[in-house]
C-alpha cells in the first residue's frame, strides 16, 4: 500500500497551546499539537493515490492541498502527537480504500409474488373498511 516510515517522514508538527479550561498550566504548557502534511509533494504516494486522497478528503485540505489535523484530548503534549498520528493514518487508509463495484441481481421471483400479495391483503383491507353499497 504505502511505506509508513518515509510517510511520518514527510509529516510536520507544530504544538500550541491549548484552549479551553485548565487553570495555571493552560497557560504555560504547548500541549496541542497540529500535524501538517502537504500530500501533493509528497514521495510516498504515486499521482493516483494523490488523486484519490483529493478526492475523498477534499473537505478537510487547505487550498494549497495541505491537511490539518489538531489533536488536543490529553494533557501530554507526546500522547497528543501519538493519538494525531493515528488518526492520520487511519484516514490516508481509509481514503486509499477502492470500494468494490456493485453487481445487480435479478429480484427472485418469489419475492415478488410475496410483495404482490401483501399489496392485495392491504387493498382487501382497505376495502372491507368501507360502507357496504345498498343498492
Amino acid at each position: 500500500m504505502f511505506d509508513k516510515d518515509a510517510l511520518l517522514n514527510e509529516l510536520t508538527f507544530k504544538a500550541v497551546r491549548s484552549s479551553g479550561a485548565g487553570g495555571q498550566n493552560v497557560n504555560k504548557v504547548s500541549s496541542k499539537v497540529e500535524l501538517i502534511f502537504n500530500f501533493l509533494e509528497s514521495y510516498v504516494f504515486n499521482d493516483e493515490q494523490k488523486e484519490r486522497i483529493h478526492n475523498k478528503l477534499q473537505n478537510r485540505l487547505t487550498k494549497e492541498g495541505i491537511l490539518i489535523l489538531q489533536c488536543d484530548d490529553s494533557r501530554s503534549q507526546h500522547k497528543n502527537k501519538e493519538l494525531a498520528i493515528k488518526r492520520f493514518l487511519e484516514l490516508i487508509e481509509k481514503s486509499l480504500i477502492i470500494p468494490k463495484k456493485r453487481i445487480a441481481t435479478k429480484i427472485p421471483r418469489a419475492v415478488i409474488k410475496k410483495r404482490l400479495k401483501s399489496k392485495r391483503n392491504l387493498s382487501d383491507k382497505k376495502a372491507n373498511r368501507k360502507k357496504p353499497d345498498l343498492d
